[in-house]
C-alpha cells in the first residue's frame, strides 16, 4: 500500500460539506483570466494578482481554491460570457436542447439563472413557442428577442419561484463561480417544498476528470473557484434535489450536466414550520413577560433573580431586567460574588445575602435547575412568598401552576 504525504486541512467542500480536504494545486498568483479585458501591455502586466491555492474534499473528490473572494470578481463590469462556436460544441447544445425540450409542457414557464447572452434562453422559446421564458443576469445581455424577459437581477429563490411557478429552472456554467453552490441548491429545493412545488433543474458545470488524470492545470485558475468531478456533482445533487433523473457528460467529457426535480425531505418544513412558531410566540412571549416584569415593579414588592451568569444573564438581558428596577440578584456560586451581570450590571450576591435582606419575590431564570435551587432555599432558612419561573411566554408560580420542572 502506497503511503501518502497529503496533510488534511480544514476547509469546508461547497460540494458536499464536508470539513477536510488535502492540497491539490499550487498555482501561485495569477491575475483573473477571464475577466481582466486589459487594452494595453502595460495594463495586462500590472492587474493585480491573486493566489491559488486548490484542495480537494477527501469526500466527495471537489476541487477548490480556498483562497478564492468573490469580492475580486468584478462581473459587474466585465460579463462572463462563454464564446465557442464550434461544431463540437454547437451539437451538444443542440443534445441539450432536446432533452429539455422533452422535459416541458406545451406551455411552458422556464427560467435560466445566469443566461449570459440569452442565446441558448431564447433558442428554447423558439422551439416550443407559447411559454414564457425568464433570465436572471445583473450582467448579461439585454433582451433583443421579444419571447423571452431578460432580468438584470439575482434570482431570489424564495421570491422568484412563488412568482413564476417553472417548470423548468437552467444554471449552465453558473455553480462553478459560486462560494457555496450547494447552499444555493438546497435552497432552492426548500423554497419549492415550501410552496409545494417541484420544479426540474437542467444544471451544467465543467467536469475537470479529464484535467485530473492528464495532470492537466490550465483549467484552474481563479475565476473558476469550483471545478466539479461526476463525484462531486453527482453528490452535490443527491444532497440538494429531491430525485436525479439524469447525470451525463458533453462535450468529449469536459461537461458535466444533470436533469433532476427540486424538493427537500418533509422534516426540512416541519423543522421550518416549528422555528416559525417559536420566533412568533416568542415574539409575543416577549412583550408579556416585559408587561409583567414592570408591572412586578411598580407593585412594590421586592424582587431578587437568582443567577448572575449563563442562562440567568441571557434573560435579563432579552427581558430587560436592568439594574434600576431589579438591584437584587444572587448566585449559589461563592465565587461569582462581587462580580457584576453581563449586560445589565447588577453587582452579584452570595445566597446568604437574602438572609439578612427579605425579598417577596425570586425569579429563577434557568427553570431546570428551580427544583435544586428551591432545596436550597428551603434548606438555608431563606423566605420568600413567591417563587417565579419563565413558561411558554410568561412568568408563572413555580409552586402553584402547571410546568414540566417541579420534581
Amino acid at each position: 500500500m502506497v503511503q501518502s504525504s497529503a496533510s488534511p486541512r480544514a476547509a469546508t467542500c461547497p460540494a458536499c460539506g464536508h470539513h477536510v480536504a488535502v492540497s491539490f494545486y499550487e498555482g501561485g498568483s495569477q491575475p483573473l483570466a477571464t475577466l481582466a479585458w486589459p487594452k494595453s501591455q502595460k495594463a495586462a502586466r500590472s492587474l493585480p494578482k491573486f493566489h491559488l491555492d486548490f484542495v480537494r474534499c477527501v469526500s466527495c473528490g471537489h476541487v477548490f481554491n480556498v483562497t478564492f473572494d468573490y469580492e475580486n470578481v468584478p462581473y459587474s463590469e466585465k460579463p462572463n460570457l462563454m464564446f465557442n462556436h464550434g461544431n463540437s460544441w454547437s451539437g451538444f447544445l443542440n443534445n441539450v436542447r432536446s432533452a429539455i425540450l422533452k422535459q416541458l409542457p406545451e406551455s411552458p414557464v422556464v427560467v435560466e439563472i445566469g443566461y449570459g447572452d440569452g442565446a441558448f434562453l431564447s433558442g428554447l422559446s423558439e422551439a416550443r413557442p407559447g411559454g414564457r421564458y425568464i433570465g436572471f443576469d445583473p450582467n448579461g445581455a439585454s433582451a433583443a428577442n421579444t419571447s423571452v424577459e431578460l432580468r438584470a437581477e439575482l434570482f431570489d429563490p424564495a421570491r422568484h419561484l412563488a412568482e413564476l411557478k417553472p417548470d423548468l429552472i437552467i444554471s449552465r456554467h453558473v455553480l462553478e463561480h459560486l462560494v457555496n453552490p450547494l447552499g444555493f441548491l438546497q435552497q432552492m429545493s426548500f423554497c419549492a417544498s415550501m410552496l409545494q412545488s417541484a420544479p426540474v433543474v437542467y444544471l451544467e458545470v465543467p467536469c475537470v476528470d479529464a484535467a485530473i488524470s492528464s495532470r492537466r492545470t490550465v483549467d484552474f485558475y481563479y475565476e473558476h473557484s469550483s471545478q466539479f468531478t461526476t463525484e462531486s456533482f453527482t453528490k452535490m445533487l443527491s444532497l440538494s434535489t429531491h430525485e436525479i433523473f439524469e447525470i451525463g457528460h458533453g462535450y468529449e467529457g469536459e461537461v458535466i450536466f444533470g436533469f433532476a426535480s427540486l424538493g427537500a425531505p418533509v422534516t426540512a418544513r416541519e423543522h421550518a414550520f416549528q422555528a416559525d412558531a417559536f420566533y412568533r410566540e416568542t415574539e409575543d412571549g416577549h412583550n408579556a413577560i416585559c408587561k409583567e416584569l414592570a408591572d412586578l415593579h411598580v407593585s412594590g414588592k421586592r424582587v431578587a433573580l437568582w443567577g448572575g451568569t449563563g442562562k440567568s444573564a441571557a434573560f435579563m438581558c432579552h427581558y430587560g431586567v436592568d439594574a434600576q428596577r431589579f438591584p437584587v440578584v444572587v448566585d449559589s456560586d461563592q465565587n461569582k460574588a462581587g462580580t457584576f451581570v453581563p449586560g445589565t450590571g447588577q453587582e452579584i450576591r452570595f445566597r446568604d445575602y437574602l438572609l439578612d435582606h427579605d425579598v417577596d419575590v425570586i425569579i429563577i431564570p434557568p427553570q431546570w435547575r428551580a427544583a435544586d435551587i428551591i432545596s436550597e432555599i428551603t434548606q438555608n432558612g431563606i423566605v420568600c412568598e413567591q417563587v417565579l419561573i419563565e413558561h411558554l411566554g410568561h412568568l408563572i408560580d413555580y409552586n402553584r401552576d402547571q410546568h414540566p420542572y417541579r420534581v
